[in-house]
């Protein structure tokens, strides 16, 4: 049976209704998270696009009011208007439904739920979502709009380059690899590529290869069969056969050894598998996009990645800026993230000041829009008053130019040994560069490797 592509979020307070959902709703969608704490939603559907939540009505001890139902509701409509919501409560109630339905949600379900129906409800409400998605991704295209493939914000030049780029792979079957930094959105690239391919209604398969143990690899992406190994209990299909017709996301791909490279390499020049504890090869059709932070060509001329398994991945390479070369977005972004924590924590009144939005330009962002994002959160905890203060964020923006200032003042001790130089040159490069180990081996012409030896002999 051909699953719809559809991500689906159940939220209910019961463990209970959370398991049964998702054994149910796994069979029909490619799709389906859930959590018992609506507090978690705002993140939810900021990590990846949600075409539709299945809402419970109520989450205190005996409430029966459903006044967090319609809260969560309000919060969803506004958060993420694309989304679908359905509400369910175990309590019928006809004019609590008329007042929802009026509110934005796209339908009434009753607890216990008849599968088929609810299944059937979904269905529908996905195809909707669908409709509308498509309508809104037109209008943002006729608009200019910041808001591009659903989840990415930003209108720098850097990534007008990247939607371009994007825009133009799509629509072929080429293998992506994506590179940035941490927290520059390398899933999100992956998963707009997915959905404008011809395979966006078939699966999206996301394999974190910097998880996997090495004893399980095979097992993981190319599935086992019974007995093969201790708890091996029954045959089961890997990654690669999950993907098939669809697309398979290996994120930090840098992350692999040598042997694990030859294994992926041998997979994918044969498109097919053959299970763990099996001689039987199983024919796989994908697209393959890959992701890392790491600086791959490095590693080939260290002999640490495999050339020809490079060579494999990368017919189109798509590489994310680091936020501190695509300033013109902080604004949006932050912007963004205020909108989303203030409704979280209920404080609707907070805005943020002229020196607040120029101090965040200011900062470096080691950690990208993750840390931008991490960084909005706190602030709106900490914050006292109705306005973001510079001081309500945990960094300093005049941190690297007072490093800078201290090494040249050591200058005056007159200590020029070669230990004593190595060290001021090693601080300077990655303070220049916000401790990206890659661009500052490269200012000090050495490898990474021994810049990792030096930052480790100096304790830096």
């Amino acid at each position: 049976m051909s699953k719809i592509a559809c991500n689906i979020l159940i939220v209910d307070d019961e463990d209970d209704i959370l398991m049964a959902g998702r054994l149910l709703l796994k069979q029909h969608f490619t799709s389906v998270q859930t959590t018992s704490d609506p507090y978690k939603i705002p993140s939810m559907l900021q990590e990846q696009p949600v075409d539709v939540v299945l809402l419970d009505m109520n989450y205190s001890t005996g409430a029966t009011s459903s006044k967090e139902g319609l809260y969560w509701l309000k919060q969803i409509r506004q958060m993420s208007p694309n989304t679908s919501v359905i509400l369910m409560t175990a309590y019928g109630d006809i004019e609590l439904a008329v007042r929802a339905l009026k509110e934005g949600a796209a339908d009434f379900v009753l607890k216990p739920w008849q599968n088929e129906k609810l299944v059937a409800i979904l269905k529908s409400a996905s195809q909707k979502n669908s409709s509308k998605e498509n309508r809104t991704a037109e209008a943002a295209e006729q608009n200019n709009t910041v808001y591009h493939y659903g989840e990415f914000i930003g209108v720098s030049p850097a990534m007008q380059r990247v939607y371009q780029t994007i825009d133009k792979v799509a629509g072929t079957d080429a293998n992506v690899l994506i590179l940035g930094e941490n927290g520059t959105g390398k899933e999100v690239a992956a998963r707009a590529l997915h959905r404008k391919s011809k395979r966006a209604n078939k699966a999206f398969e996301k394999v974190d290869l910097g998880a996997v143990s090495t004893t399980l690899f095979e097992s993981e992406l190319f599935g086992h069969a019974k007995g093969s190994f201790t708890d091996a209990k029954e045959d089961r299909a890997g990654r690669f056969e999950a993907a098939t017709d669809g697309t398979l996301f290996l994120d930090e791909i840098g992350n692999l050894s040598l042997a694990l490279q030859a294994k992926l390499l041998t997979v994918l020049q044969s498109h097919q598998v053959i299970r763990l504890g099996t001689n039987k090869p199983r024919p796989i059709n994908i697209r393959l996009i890959c992701a890392t932070n790491m600086p791959l060509y490095e590693m080939v001329r260290e002999g640490s990645f495999r050339q020809d398994l490079l060579y494999r991945i990368n017919t189109v390479e798509i590489h994310l800026p680091p936020l501190r070369e695509r300033r013109e977005d902080i604004k949006l972004l932050a912007e963004h993230f205020l909108r989303i924590y203030s409704q979280k924590y209920e404080r609707p009144n907070l805005r943020m000041n002229q020196n607040t939005l120029r101090r965040l330009n200011e900062y470096h962002w080691p950690g990208n829009i993750r840390e931008l994002d991490h960084a909005m959160e706190r602030a709106v905890i900490l914050c006292d008053g109705d306005e973001l203060q510079a001081d309500d964020f945990y960094f300093a923006p005049g941190a690297a130019a007072r490093e800078q200032r201290q090494m040249v003042e050591s200058l005056a001790d007159n200590d020029y040994t070669l230990d004593t130089l190595e060290k001021m040159m090693v601080q300077k490069a990655l303070v220049k560069h916000s401790g990206n180990i890659t661009h500052a081996a490269k200012e000090l012409g050495i490898t990474r490797t021994a810049l990792y030896r030096r930052i480790e002999k100096h304790g830096l």
